[in-house]
């Protein structure tokens, strides 16, 4: 039997607002304001993201592994690379890593608008 039940995974950031609006443009969903602080993403099959204002906010240094690097990231499973490359981009994501060994390895690597790692990754 399990100790606790998954409920959602929070984002530190200098702006809720708007991280919540790009990932509303990836996932879909409806943005819940609980305060100026606090934003929730409600995504299609239950999922949620929390974006927590954190002053002073630094974003990750992706792929480092000392002092400020990547603490997390985020997968999201897709059918197209190509058209859901272009819309990640037009939503404001940053190419981090793009050689996907011609699509042998199977997933590209972006950054959303304050720096937060996430993949791109295809069945």
């Amino acid at each position: 039997m399990p100790i606790a039940e998954y409920r959602l995974v929070a984002l530190d950031c200098p702006d809720p607002p708007a991280l919540a609006a790009f990932y509303a443009g990836v996932l879909g969903g409806d943005i819940k304001q609980f305060n100026d602080n606090w934003y929730v993403l409600h995504a299609p099959g239950g999922h949620q993201i929390a974006f927590q204002r954190a002053h002073g906010y630094r974003p990750p240094d992706w792929p480092r592994a000392d002092e400020n690097s990547q603490q997390m990231h985020l997968d999201f499973t897709i059918q197209d690379i190509e058209a859901a490359e272009a819309q990640v981009l037009a939503l404001g994501a940053t190419p981090l890593d793009l050689d996907d060994e011609n699509g042998r390895r199977g997933w590209r690597v972006y950054a959303d608008p304050v720096g937060h790692p996430f993949c791109l990754c295809w069945d």
